[in-house]
């Protein structure tokens, strides 16, 4: 029976909801072929908490845990961590120095798609279609008038390296765009500001076993806010449908787009991309390599509606990270 330690946590604003995400990996994964052990990656520390409420630390020099005695390393981690350090390539780096699979991206992956407007950068060459984009970081001079002339407006500003919405706002007014930057520099010294797309709102899933890509069926967001926002995501305020009531031909694209995308970055792991149908093209807004999993999220939702069984997906993974997993 192979250890598998499931990820949760992390140090950012999205700690809450990656314990949520992780908990259901955890009731999840099959029992008959792993010994489950849920490790919370958190500011206060790194640990694995039994059934009785006692706390075991993980030993950071080999990610290990010692319980009554006895020495319990990992045949594979399920990283289900968002936000630092489990989703921008820090905790991908310890394993990958310490030669022990995870389920998620790569170090340099997982960097390169945390970093909104770096991921695009690399993205655009290979002509996947975004919409306009300007970058601040904290301590630039800012005009907004300049950015009302080229981004145009309505358009959102966003914290470069961030999820859930955190540091998100819609801007419709010039004099709204001074506000907005002061809440994404709650949540990031680095700014991406975005044009807005008028269109359907789509998300796909995808992972890859051994050289395929399986692509999921695509879920069409429709939020009572005025975006995808937090509440939409976590409190019920949206209706994300499944599958996308889009023509076939708008699925098979968006399909093969997410396709391609997991190619370019060469990903690896269960992620999802962001998409907006804007004259009838989808236009890439971002991906999240360690998508939530908890029971409000989408990825879930896709994987049923594919016909497919999630307990399965997970041992499809772990069993793939394992075997492809480079020593």
């Amino acid at each position: 029976m192979k250890n598998i330690a499931v990820l949760m946590g992390g140090y950012s604003h999205e700690w809450e909801i990656s314990l949520k995400s992780g908990a259901v990996i955890a009731q999840n994964l099959d029992s008959n072929l792993y010994k489950i052990y849920p490790v919370a990656i958190l500011i206060d520390g790194w640990y694995y908490k039994n059934d009785a409420g006692t706390r075991y630390d993980i030993d950071k020099n080999d990610f290990s845990l010692s319980i009554d005695a006895k020495k319990i390393t990992f045949d594979c981690c399920y990283n289900t961590i968002h936000g630092t350090p489990g989703e921008d390539g820090k905790l991908q780096a310890l394993l990958e120095l310490l030669n022990i699979p995870q389920t998620s991206c790569d170090s340099y992956q997982s960097a390169l798609t945390f970093n909104k407007r770096d991921c695009i950068a690399v993205l655009k060459p290979w002509n996947i279609t975004t919409g306009n984009h300007m970058y601040i970081n904290q301590g630039d001079t800012i005009d907004e008038e300049i950015i009302a002339r080229n981004i145009g407006l309505p358009c959102f500003v966003k914290a470069n390296r961030s999820g859930s919405s955190f540091g998100v706002s819609k801007v419709y007014k010039v004099e709204e765009i001074n506000a907005a930057l002061e809440t994404a520099f709650e949540v990031d010294d680095e700014i991406i500001i975005e044009s807005f797309l008028d269109g359907v709102e789509v998300s796909v899933g995808a992972y890859q076993i051994g050289d395929k890509i399986k692509v999921l069926l695509p879920t069409e967001i429709v939020s009572e806010n005025d975006f995808f926002d937090y509440e939409a995501k976590y409190q019920g305020k949206s209706k994300e449908i499944t599958p996308a009531r889009i023509k076939d031909e708008n699925t098979k694209a968006v399909q093969q787009t997410t396709r391609r995308i997991h190619q370019v970055l060469k990903l690896k792991g269960l992620a999802r991309a962001d998409f907006i149908f804007h004259k009838g093209i989808p236009h890439f807004i971002e991906i999240n390599t360690n998508p939530g999993m908890s029971k409000e999220s989408i990825v879930p939702q896709q994987i049923t509606a594919s016909g497919l069984i999630l307990k399965k997906v997970l041992t499809e993974i772990i069993e793939n990270t394992i075997k492809y997993h480079i020593t």
